[in-house]
């Protein structure tokens, strides 16, 4: 039977306070239990950041973004993992949807074409 495979992204807050080393550990059992479950396509470590405004009295938060592939029902249990662990403050999964930046860019690309038109055609009017 084929397996029904998903693209997803997960965006998660490590605790900053915590040391270095653990931080790294926290990030390699999180990649880890993703590539048991699935494939991860990229993991992008955004590092130490200020947060927006303070979680739990914690002001600093070590991000990561983890692109993958899944079968449907593991997101849901990733998300489970992420809310008992002490280490994680916050995290998102969204389901990528195929083909999305190509249908984005033509609207816009419509829009900046018609705005260029507009502006030239004002220019002439003007002259």
């Amino acid at each position: 039977m084929e397996k029904n495979l998903c693209s997803y992204e997960t965006l998660y807050v490590v605790n900053g306070n915590l040391p270095e080393e653990e931080i790294k550990a926290t990030v390699a059992k999180f990649s880890a239990l993703i590539s048991d479950n699935g494939t991860i396509e990229s993991v992008n470590e955004w590092g130490k950041r200020r947060l927006a405004y303070p979680i739990n009295y914690i002001n600093d938060g070590y991000y990561v973004l983890v692109s993958f592939k899944s079968e449907p029902s593991f997101p849901r249990e990733l998300d489970r993992v992420f809310g008992i662990s002490d280490a994680i403050i916050r995290s998102m999964t969204t389901r990528k949807i195929e083909g999305a930046e190509v249908a984005a860019s033509a609207p816009a690309a419509e829009i900046a074409a018609e705005a260029v038109a507009a502006e030239a055609n004002a220019a002439d009017k003007a002259e």
